[in-house]
């Protein structure tokens, strides 16, 4: 089998070894209460229920009409005792319903849905409505991502499952521990979107899951699907162990040989990406009813004493699971939602898990960078190892001297914040928030030109009416 790849990249210290062999641990906070945060994913929800209201596991109860949306659901079965903002992920206070678990265990989950034999609208009414995004970290609708543009034709959908940040190991594990669900999941994910061809991508460090994928796809092979045969054109194919293999442009890439345009969206390149754990969740969505209520992750860090690999209901605050079963030794210097490279540094504990929410890592002062930015001395290793062959340097001086025009010629827009440049950096330049803060900035003036616009329009029409008196 020979090893994909792409141009540029870093190799990290990977730090896998503290979890890669501990299985999915199903976990429960110790004060048997959630905290769902009303929006994951898409536009804005409204919240559904009201405070004193029982609710069931799977009871939507949060939504709104807007397409690119997903509506939340209870992850457990209980009472609504409070709706009211609380820290979530990104350091900021979002609206969360608390439910405290009434240990009754009802569930209000969907009927089974046939995905080979329904209509492909309500194949996709199935994915919206059990509130399925990417669980990879973006948490971009499912619906819509397995919705290509009109005209788009679809080659190859790409199961993700590479996951190349280090010390997170939970996507190894859901191949692991429930390779038939993912596959199923690729399989019903190939038929909405049209594709021909389905791939399984994995980082050759995760050669050892290949056995196990290939008989999942024989037993799959073995079994007929009716309409959904075609489904069965699924591989598996190995990429070299770099940082960031995961990224949707990257593995694309690295696979195909095709490139994302500029600006556009990996069906401009006949290809649709999704997270395996996203495929899982799929696979339970028509089989079970199953709305995504639970989210495994790992759990790690030099200040871990217990690094796991767990399953949550969606909503459980971290630090309800501290020290019960999450024990962290003294000296933790930063707490990271997600992988050390995108992740995002948390200023507690006390923040919920979401349905994109990939890892939770307690790191000493050894594991982070804990310095100041010195001066830029012109080295360009940040222009050799961007995976997309930007240069970052350019970018950031042009942001410093408050010219995001030439900022964005030199490719703000298209920079994926991965982290490889600020890793690399010897200068040790947080080249990353410079550019988030660029993007803010460049769309802060995208709205102030449109509302101008829509300003000058308004004037336009306003006259002519005049004018037609």
């Amino acid at each position: 089998m020979s090893i994909k790849s792409f141009k540029g990249g870093i190799h990290p210290p990977e730090r896998k070894v503290l979890t890669c062999d501990l299985s999915v641990e199903p976990l429960f906070p110790s004060t048997k209460t959630v905290w769902i945060p009303v929006t994951q994913g898409g536009a804005p929800n409204s919240i559904l229920v009201q405070v004193g209201d029982t609710v069931s596991r799977g009871q939507k109860i949060a939504e709104t009409e807007a397409f690119l949306s997903a509506p939340v659901h209870a992850s457990i079965a209980g009472v609504v005792k409070k709706i009211e903002n609380h820290l979530v992920t990104g350091n900021i206070d979002a609206p969360c319903i608390v439910i405290e678990a009434d240990g009754s265990g009802r569930t209000d989950f969907m009927p089974p849905l046939d995905p080979f034999t329904c209509t492909r609208e309500e194949a996709i009414g199935r994915l919206r409505e059990a509130g399925l995004v990417g669980m990879g970290g973006a948490s971009f609708p499912t619906h819509v991502k397995l919705n290509p543009p009109k005209g788009a034709t679809i080659d190859y959908l790409i199961a993700n499952g590479a996951e190349c940040e280090p010390y997170l190991t939970i996507d190894a594990r859901t191949m692991q521990e429930s390779a038939a669900k993912v596959i199923d999941g690729v399989a019903i994910a190939m038929y909405i979107a049209g594709a021909s061809e389905g791939i399984i991508a994995l980082e050759d460090n995760k050669a050892d899951l290949v056995p196990t994928l290939e008989k999942a796809i024989a037993d799959r092979k073995s079994v007929p699907v009716g309409a959904g045969a075609c489904a069965c054109s699924i591989s598996v194919v190995l990429c070299k162990t770099k940082y960031p293999q995961g990224g949707e442009k990257m593995l694309i890439k690295a696979i195909t040989g095709r490139e994302v345009p500029s600006g556009g969206l990996p069906s401009a390149a006949g290809c649709v990406v999704q997270n395996v754990g996203t495929l899982k969740a799929i696979s339970e969505a028509f089989r079970e009813g199953k709305p995504l209520i639970d989210r495994a992750l790992t759990v790690s860090g030099g200040s871990c004493a217990n690094p796991k690999n767990i399953e949550v209901p969606v909503g459980t605050l971290v630090g309800d699971l501290i020290p019960e079963a999450i024990t962290l030794k003294p000296g933790v210097a930063k707490i990271i939602a997600g992988g050390p490279m995108m992740g995002i540094s948390m200023k507690s504990a006390s923040f919920p898990v979401q349905k994109n929410t990939s890892g939770v890592l307690f790191l000493t002062a050894g594991e982070t960078a804990l310095v100041d930015e010195s001066p830029c001395i012109g080295c360009g290793r940040c222009m050799q190892v961007c995976s997309c062959l930007l240069s970052p340097v350019l970018i950031v001086r042009a942001i410093k001297g408050d010219n995001l025009e030439e900022a964005v010629r030199c490719g703000l827009l298209d920079c994926v914040e991965c982290g490889t440049c600020a890793y690399a950096c010897p200068a040790r330049i947080k080249l990353v928030q410079h550019f988030r803060i660029g993007k803010q900035l460049v769309r802060a003036e995208q709205q102030r030109e449109a509302a101008r616009k829509a300003a000058r329009e308004a004037a336009k029409k306003d006259n002519g009416a005049k004018g037609a008196n």
